[in-house]
């Protein structure tokens, strides 16, 4: 009897779980799911080829986020280009190649702790560092670089578990076979955690795509269209497609056009996300 008590307890205890992680699960779902038919439902209506591809205009009455579009795949590439040899080769050296496993532990805890200061923290440091001593100016470039250090935390940490994944049977074969230290890495353990890599790099777009605050101080609000020679020169600033969102919200209280920029943002990141989804099966190929 005691046994069998026991049992309809333990019974009882797990069904208990399972409801209330289906519940979780469900609340979860239904939420993100809720959040987005909204801002579609809102924002889809609302997006037209003039929206798209017009400079904005207050004389003329025009809404036009064509210049938001290009500014925010701009940030985006800068940040990518710098941020992904620098966070990818980091981890590398940090699970490869250190040897004092004190240092890489204050490493790794230095940076759990930077990924965790707000964004605007990090506006105000680029403002001073890149915008003002750097002699940037209010430009993509220096929102670019302020960026990257936003993400570099980010892109280190996922980067480095996902080299932690692959065995270590991988490395001792193909050192066994006469491959260098760097050979090894190269055709061994980095094909094996690319799709480590590949969410480090849709978590940092992520990150690039939504971020406000830090660019408001060091990109700018311009409203101009610029080839990508001309963004990345020093004082060629520009606002991306969250600060047209926070204008036309906020300051202007224009909500259709507002729903209709985050429908993009959106859209925007979930074939971001795609490509690189796609980019990592090729590589690991």
């Amino acid at each position: 009897m005691k046994k069998t008590s026991i049992s309809v307890k333990r019974r009882a205890v797990c069904a208990a779980e399972n409801i209330l992680m289906y519940i979780a699960v469900g609340l979860t779902t239904l939420l993100l799911v809720g959040i987005l038919c909204y801002i579609f439902y809102r924002g889809l209506p609302n997006i037209t080829w003039e929206l798209l591809t017009s400079e904005p205009s207050v004389i003329r009455g025009i809404n036009g986020i064509l210049p938001n579009i290009l500014n925010t795949l701009y940030i985006i590439l800068f940040t990518l280009i710098i941020v992904l040899p620098l966070g990818v080769g980091a981890a590398i050296y940090l699970n490869e190649y250190a040897r004092n496993r004190k240092l890489v532990k204050i490493i790794e805890l230095a940076t759990e702790t930077l990924a965790g200061i707000p964004s605007i923290i990090y506006g105000l440091v680029g403002l001073l560092f890149f915008v003002q001593f750097c002699s940037l100016g209010t430009s993509l470039i220096a929102g670019a670089m302020t960026l990257v250090i936003v993400t570099l935390p980010t892109i280190i940490r996922t980067t480095q578990e996902s080299l932690k994944t692959v065995p270590q049977s991988y490395r001792e074969g193909s050192l066994a076979l006469g491959a260098g230290k760097w050979h090894m890495i190269r055709t061994v353990v980095l094909p094996s955690s690319v799709n480590g890599i590949v969410t480090g790099c849709i978590l940092a777009v992520g990150r690039i795509v939504g971020e406000s605050a830090a660019l408001l101080y060091t990109a700018g609000v311009a409203n101009e269209i610029m080839g990508i020679i001309e963004a990345a020169k020093p004082g060629s600033g520009g606002s991306t497609l969250t600060i047209a969102l926070y204008m036309y919200a906020k300051e202007r209280g224009e909500f259709d056009i507002a729903f209709a920029i985050a429908a993009i943002l959106l859209l925007l990141t979930l074939i971001i996300n795609i490509g690189a989804k796609l980019a990592g099966k090729k590589l690991k190929k």
